[in-house]
């Protein structure tokens, strides 16, 4: 059964002071309403411990599951297992807020929808680096992939190391430096302007 956007809506107005909880199961639907999703698919149990107070409400959200991605490395489909938790607080108010945390609420609000927190939720439980084990990256994507790269030879020998993507080589070294090269000059002319 598919989940309807209204499941996702509390209407907190006609809650009592005191904790709720709400269980939600995330499935496929879920992710194909969300507009550019990271997530193409996934079987989620999310869990909301829901406080409302009197003068602002708490929300505990729980997820654990599996969700289907793109590999970093293939750009092929993969599965994740995630699991993840975060806490918002929601006051009313006509400020904004800078804190990621708290959502402020306008004083006529009477219901809330946490499909985004839920999204949000299931994206920042990703890992840093989503990419297939060892061998089942999509064989005629790899090899494309070590075609067109300069260094494939290093990245074949790299493909099951942890820190792939560390950007320490990303920094400039000494046998960078091209004086052939024209993004030098015009570092030099702008530099020389700055100091007249």
């Amino acid at each position: 059964m598919k989940s309807s956007k209204q499941d996702f809506i509390i209407p907190f107005i006609g809650l009592k002071i005191g904790t709720y909880t709400f269980e939600y199961k995330i499935d496929d639907s879920f992710f194909e309403s969300m507009e550019y999703s990271m997530i193409h698919k996934g079987d989620l149990n999310v869990t909301l411990e829901f406080e409302k107070r009197e003068t602002m409400m708490t929300a505990h959200f729980i997820a654990e599951g599996i969700v289907s991605t793109n590999c970093d490395r293939c750009d092929t489909p993969m599965e994740l297992p995630i699991s993840g938790e975060f806490k918002l607080v929601y006051k009313f108010g006509l400020e904004e807020s800078e804190d990621e945390s708290l959502v402020v609420l306008h004083p006529e609000t009477f219901e809330i929808d946490v499909r985004d927190a839920i999204y949000e939720l299931a994206i920042v439980s990703l890992p840093a680096r989503m990419v297939h084990s060892v061998g089942e990256c999509d064989e005629e994507m790899w090899k494309l992939i070590q075609q067109y790269t300069v260094n494939a030879t290093e990245i074949d020998e790299d493909e099951d190391d942890e820190d792939w993507d560390d950007e320490e080589d990303d920094e400039p070294g000494p046998d960078d430096f091209d004086p052939k090269d024209p993004k030098w000059a015009t570092l030099r002319n702008l530099t020389a302007e700055s100091s007249n």
